[in-house]
């Protein structure tokens, strides 16, 4: 549940993005960069986050009425083992310390739906993190880390699945399968694509971020349409887009059928009027955007 401490939305006075040359931090830092609001946008090459004395050097980079924004990590993609965990738990220990010296106005740490376990069925900002694996582990205790360093208001918002053309994280979901689609023709799922998951546009995660800023929100928010999705139908959604023939294909299952399915009651509390766009709109963009950027 968020809360907010400004009732009408207010531009920050400066938004410092950390990982903004990432996929959801570049979106985020154009879509500042639009609106007018100054930002101040650092990437790995900018500061590297998991290097010795990062906390001090972004602490001498803030200033008190900045606004926050912690997008930083090595995702799965990089690896799930113990060595990234580390790599990511010395960029959070960087940024409390950072924070910890430097108060900002804002905090916004973006973190993981993966701190829910698997087995939980549907999803609410109640249910309990109770990860199982290092990924979920490491977001979950970065929020604490931010809980406990911070002073200032802070939002920690758990997005599901996020899906555009600029993604390069490649995980199962809308990306992998249009790529796979383009690539080789064909899309092959995991068994026989029986999961059902909620799946996110990056600009309207990317959007509701914006808003949590304008309102100077606080508190706990999962990102997601509240609207789950079987990969068969994923699948067989991107192969339809495609001018040639596109083939869903099937194998032996591997894992144990789970679903997940997200409540969105406080999203829609929070942000009324919120209008997502419709899965179908949102495929259609990601893959004209790849088509175009061929």
């Amino acid at each position: 549940m968020l809360t907010h401490h400004f009732a009408d939305p207010a531009d920050p006075a400066r938004v410092v993005v950390l990982g903004a040359r990432g996929f959801v931090g570049g979106t985020l830092v154009a879509a500042l960069e639009n609106v007018g609001i100054p930002v101040l946008a650092l990437g790995s090459a900018d500061l590297d986050l998991a290097a010795e004395g990062a906390g001090s050097a972004l602490a001498g980079r803030l200033q008190p009425e900045d606004s926050l924004v912690f997008l930083s990590a090595l995702t799965p993609d990089k690896g799930r083992g113990i060595a990234s965990y580390l790599a990511n738990q010395r960029m959070g220990a960087a940024v409390a310390e950072a924070v910890e010296r430097v108060t900002p106005a804002h905090l916004v740490y973006l973190s993981s739906d993966a701190v829910y376990p698997m087995t939980a069925g549907l999803v609410n900002e109640e249910s309990p993190a109770d990860c199982t694996d290092l990924y979920g582990v490491m977001h979950r205790a970065r929020e604490l880390m931010m809980a406990a360093s911070c002073r200032a208001p802070l939002a920690v918002l758990r997005p599901t699945l996020i899906y555009g053309a600029a993604d390069t994280h490649n995980s199962y979901g809308p990306n992998r399968l249009r790529r796979a689609a383009r690539k080789d023709g064909r899309i092959t799922l995991f068994g026989e694509g029986e999961e059902t998951r909620d799946h996110i546009l990056v600009d309207d995660a990317v959007a509701l971020i914006l808003r949590v800023l304008r309102h100077r929100s606080a508190g706990l928010l999962n990102l997601a349409t509240g609207r789950s999705v079987s990969y068969r139908d994923l699948a067989d959604k991107v192969a339809a887009l495609f001018d040639t023939p596109v083939e869903v294909v099937g194998t032996s299952r591997q894992n144990p059928v789970t679903h997940r399915h997200f409540d969105v009651t406080a999203l829609l509390r929070a942000f009324p009027g919120f209008a997502f766009t419709p899965l179908d709109e949102g495929l259609a963009k990601a893959h004209r955007e790849m088509m175009a950027g061929a």
